[in-house]
Order: structure tokens, then sequence, then C-alpha cells
């Protein structure tokens, strides 16, 4: 009885940070931790999915200062050893984790990787914040038995934590060579809305008015 009471009491505590700050007349904040996809690589931050989910949720009525903490390149590991500041700096609502493309392109283990992802949730969770995970994709040249079991680790996670699951960010112009950067892999400014009209209908679910 007494531990089920201390656990309980650390559990409160945990969330207690993200629930003062929505409470105090303050907008919610929307912590993105994300790779160059959500960093807006070689484009204007102002034209990447990011700053027009920003707008998106305004122009709708839904109250959210959405951080944008993504960095090209960025690894699960990079990822997990920055999120802990980043929770005690802006003490999210909504945590949005997009992880593991560096991961998958780098080639490297797939367990590894999906023990940072469960880290990263876990820190979330424990701070109060709601969770989303996005799924992820490799190109087929990995080979069948990696890639799959790459693209199956975000649902694992996200139906094992109970999150949302949001749908690959590149699913909508993925066919369509003209909607890339020259490098093939990073969007056009003219293609951001696209992304986020793809991602809209999951993440609306986790916003408040």
């Amino acid at each position: 009885m007494l531990k089920r009471f201390l656990f309980c009491v650390l559990l409160l505590g945990c969330a207690i940070p993200a629930l003062a700050t929505a409470a105090d007349g303050k907008p919610p904040v929307w912590l993105v931790l994300g790779d160059s996809l959500s960093a807006a690589y070689g484009i204007p931050q102002s034209q990447g999915w990011v700053a027009l989910l920003q707008q998106r949720l305004s122009d709708r009525g839904y109250r959210a200062q959405v951080i944008n903490a993504s960095v090209s390149g960025e690894t699960t590991s990079g990822g997990l050893a920055r999120l802990p500041a980043l929770l005690a700096r802006h003490q999210p609502q909504v945590v949005l984790i997009e992880l593991g493309g560096n991961d998958g392109l780098r080639a490297l283990p797939i367990k590894i990787m999906r023990q940072n992802l469960q880290r990263l949730v876990d820190l979330s969770r424990q701070a109060g914040a709601r969770t989303a995970i996005f799924q992820m994709q490799l190109p087929p040249n990995y080979g069948p038995t990696y890639v799959t079991e790459f693209a199956d680790s975000y649902p694992l996670l996200a139906k094992r934590n109970d999150i949302a699951l949001v749908p690959f960010l590149l699913a909508p112009i993925a066919t369509d060579r003209d909607a890339f950067q020259a490098d093939g892999i990073h969007p056009l400014a003219t293609s951001e809305p696209k992304v986020l009209d793809a991602i809209w209908p999951a993440l609306e679910k986790l916003a408040t008015r």
C-alpha cells in the first residue's frame, strides 16, 4: 500500500510542471523533437511544416506555442541526450517525436533505436506531456529485413505505449520527384503544406482550445 502511495506521489510530482504551465494562462507548449525533416532543412524556417503547424493551430482556435527543437542530422541518441534539458526548460504539454530516420540511414541497430525511442517516450510522459511518435520509412536498398523491422518499430512502440502514431511525413509526396530539393530527400517549401495536411488529422487530436 505504501509503495503504491509513493508511486502516485512521484507520478503526480512529475506531471506538476506541465500542468502548472497549462493552468497559468499561457498557451500549452508543443515540443517538436525531430531531424532535418522537421528542422526545415534547405528552406526558410517559416515555411517548414512546424511553423505551418503553429499557424494552423492558431487559425483554428487552438491554444499552443510550438517549439521546434529539431536538428538536422539528429539521431535517436542525440535526441535522447538533449531531451531532459528541453523538458526542464519548456515544460511542454505535448511532445512530438520525429526521429529514427538518420539511425536507419546509417544502418544502426534496430534494437538500440527502439530502446532510445522508448526512453524518449518515457521521459516525455514522466514530465506530464502527451506524446506522439512519427512513423518513419527507409528506401528499399537497405534490404527487406532491415527496412521492415525499421518501419515496424513505430506502430509497435505506439501500441505498446498507447500513444498517437503520426503518418510518415513524406507519404503524400514520396512519388513526386519535383516535390523535393536537389538531394531528393528534403521537401521543397512548396511541398511543406502537403506534408502538414498528411499529419494534421493525427496532430489535431492532441490540440486544445
